[in-house]
């Protein structure tokens, strides 16, 4: 937190995470060093969001020795469990934290503005039957009937499409039934991945598929909400005037569990995020550093 901490003035929080995934076996480097060969880095976590994490760091530091006092406070805070939207990260860090204004939430993104990022619901369905000998015309096969409501959910569109983010995407993604071959499965569980657009809150997400289909549906959560900046707030307005790029994300992040105005900047690229030889070039991360530093020097926020 600023030393120089003034509650009239706006409060921005700078956020990124040093958590990672596992690494996969098809790495050829040794994840958890830190090669460097020029002006590149390779190490887990290096891409996704070390980067991010060190140079919203310099950022906050560089403000923080400025004579000038900006006209809004920090908060810089490097969390745990973005990885698994764990409740031991930024979701425990918020209630402490005074009124935020802004996020910045510090992602790869080749330091162009996500402003807006899809949210996610999980969703654990049970089809329910009455178990009989497979030989005989007996019992209720809840497989055929998962299996009728695994046809509805692929061939159903939500009507509300985004500009931004496109379409609700729901995609059945695990199933399992029976017990052996001889029995009819009383019982068949399957797991529906619903990423949605800021136009649908998750909650009622979970009520369309309900009404859709005739399995149970239980939601694992509904606080990894879709968030969305307006192109005319005032960083926006200085990202564009920048020649930042604006576009609509895909992936989950802690914005996610922020409520409050987010955007979504980060040096690096998402697409070498999880991968096999993770990488972060050194001079993305100086570009990283100068492009936060642009983006908020002389910024006005209203309190």
């Amino acid at each position: 937190m600023s030393k120089r901490f003034d509650p009239t003035k706006p409060t921005i929080l700078l956020n990124s995470h040093h958590d990672t995934v596992k690494p996969g076996a098809s790495w050829t480097y040794d994840p958890f060093g830190a090669v460097v060969e020029s002006d590149r880095l390779t190490g887990l976590g290096s891409n996704d969001a070390g980067a991010s994490a060190v140079s919203l760091l310099a950022t906050f530091l560089y403000f923080e020795h400025q004579e000038t006092e900006p006209p809004f406070n920090l908060i810089c805070a490097i969390t745990a469990e973005e990885e698994i939207s764990g409740q031991n990260g930024i979701r425990r860090l918020l209630p402490l934290l005074p009124r935020i204004d802004l996020g910045i939430v510090g992602e790869p993104t080749q330091m162009d503005l996500a402003v807006a990022e899809k949210g996610l619901v999980v969703l654990d369905c049970v089809a329910h039957g009455r178990t009989g000998h497979a030989a005989r015309e007996e019992g209720e096969n809840a497989l055929y009937k998962a299996l009728d409501d695994v046809q509805r959910l692929r061939e159903f569109r939500f009507e509300r499409v985004s500009e931004l983010l496109g379409p609700v995407k729901l995609t059945v993604t695990q199933i399992q039934a029976g017990s052996q071959h001889n029995v009819v499965p009383d019982r068949c569980t399957f797991v529906a991945d619903v990423r949605t657009n800021e136009l649908y809150t998750n909650p009622e997400v979970v009520e369309i598929v309900r009404g859709l289909i005739g399995a149970d549906v239980t939601p694992r959560s509904t606080h990894l909400n879709s968030s969305r900046i307006p192109l005319t707030h005032p960083l926006v307005q200085r990202g564009l005037a920048l020649g930042r790029r604006t576009f609509g994300s895909v992936t989950l992040s802690d914005q996610s569990m922020m409520p409050f105005t987010t955007v979504k900047i980060g040096p690096g690229d998402s697409a070498r995020s999880h991968t096999p030889d993770e990488y972060i070039l050194l001079s993305e991360i100086r570009a990283g550093v100068r492009g936060y530093v642009e983006l908020l020097d002389g910024l006005e926020l209203m309190a």
